[in-house]
């Protein structure tokens, strides 16, 4: 099994599938295609049935049932790619790694250390996939593509396992917030889900941020500087102070745990126009709601301070925190809990500190908790994925459809 996901995991990751928020087609890049048509193709080719790649590039398929009155349970991975880093030309590499500094590319001194990311001393032993350091991976969510391909592959090939109709999804653009947004539930036809979409091994998830999205643009006035008095209008400035307005406090790299955040992404532009996006999260509905409204007085204020310029708020709710829709019915929770300890597994139940398209899939009618895929380190140069925790998480999911028979 560690080899299947080896190569898939290889073959995944160089294929360059990055979405672009700026977008406005579906998927929001062409790039994502080449993946979806060879995942398309390699399912069919290990057995799978009802395959098919939507207009939209949202890719299904299914592994009929053996066995009747069982429910229908789904496993989904986005095929995209985090805007934050490069995932062009992406050069896989293997360590077996036995405490020591990783060198990921030793031209450029990047080095992968327990030193900055204690976490690594948790991989003693295992087989880790990293980038050469001039990319991210893309194990996010590569990873949990590979793994529900090989589960699927395994279930196939060993037909004594009893289980229900599985259902399988590939999806573009979830690292832009647009995963679900053309995802027919009707269509998949499964009574519950897990997005295999998650970090370090044990990973259990079913609560999420509410999430909102933030576009600020400011339009102001170009004029020669040596004649600009009372005449420019500085966006990028104007824009600048608008930023620098915000609690530095309240930021990812001052929070944890259940703590909310403003995340100020980007800021670009000149004297003449200037913009930036940041995003809002928080887990309380209530405090989503105060920090949104705080938000829009921020902005509303810096119009007042600048009558002479164009200031432009887009704010936008991206998903909810889903929590409210599978606490109804912790069944999908209870079953992957039980998978994982038969499994010698200790769960680890915490919430996500962001979102998946589970978050839109359960208020869409799709319960749909998050397991994890063995990565850590996502959307940057310095991502790794365990392959031997990849294995477990293949397990996990046999292991669920194999007690759902029970």
């Amino acid at each position: 099994m560690k080899e299947s996901l080896i190569e898939r995991l290889s073959r995944y990751v160089k294929i360059d599938t990055q979405s672009d928020v700026d977008s406005t087609s579906v998927p929001s890049t062409d790039k994502q295609w080449d993946l979806l048509k060879e995942l398309e193709a390699e399912l069919k080719a290990i057995g799978m049935t009802d395959v098919e790649l939507d207009e939209k590039g949202y890719l299904f398929a299914s592994l009929a049932k053996n066995t009747e009155g069982l429910k229908t349970i789904g496993f989904l991975a986005h095929v995209d790619t985090a805007t934050d880093f490069t995932g062009t030309n992406v050069s896989p590499q293997l360590f077996e790694y036995q405490g020591e500094d990783l060198v990921l590319n030793e031209s450029l001194n990047i080095v992968l250390s327990d030193k900055q990311f204690p976490n690594l001393k948790n991989y003693q032993g295992h087989t880790l996939m990293t980038a050469d350091g001039t990319t991210l991976l893309g194990a996010d969510n590569k990873a949990g593509v590979a793994e529900i391909m090989t589960a699927m592959e395994y279930l196939i090939k060993h037909p004594e396992i009893q289980h229900g109709d599985i259902r399988v999804a590939f999806t573009p653009d979830e690292e832009i917030g647009r995963g679900p947004h053309h995802f027919d539930v009707e269509k998949f036809k499964a009574d519950f889900a897990y997005t295999v979409d998650g970090g370090p091994l044990g990973e259990l998830q079913y609560e999420s941020f509410n999430a909102a999205g933030v576009r600020v643009k400011v339009t102001g006035n170009s004029v020669h500087p040596g004649t600009a008095k009372n005449k420019m209008v500085n966006a990028v400035r104007i824009a600048a102070e608008i930023v620098a307005s915000f609690d530095k406090q309240d930021t990812p790299e001052h929070t944890e745990n259940y703590e909310g955040f403003n995340h100020v992404l980007n800021l670009e532009g000149d004297v003449e126009f200037a913009q930036f996006n940041m995003i809002i999260r928080d887990f309380d509905k209530d405090n989503f709601k105060i920090r949104k409204e705080q938000v829009t007085k921020v902005v509303e204020n810096f119009v007042d301070q600048y009558p002479e310029a164009k200031i432009e708020l887009e704010l936008n709710d991206q998903y909810y925190n889903m929590k409210e829709i599978i606490e109804k019915d912790m069944t999908p929770v209870e079953l992957a809990e039980k998978a994982m300890k038969a499994l010698n597994i200790e769960p680890v139940i915490e919430p996500i500190r962001g979102g998946t398209d589970g978050s839109q899939l359960s208020y869409k009618g799709l319960p749909t908790p998050n397991l994890f895929t063995g990565g850590e380190n996502f959307h940057g140069k310095f991502e790794f994925a365990s392959i031997d925790d990849m294995e477990k998480s293949t397990r996990t999911i046999i292991k669920i459809i194999e007690l759902s028979a029970n």
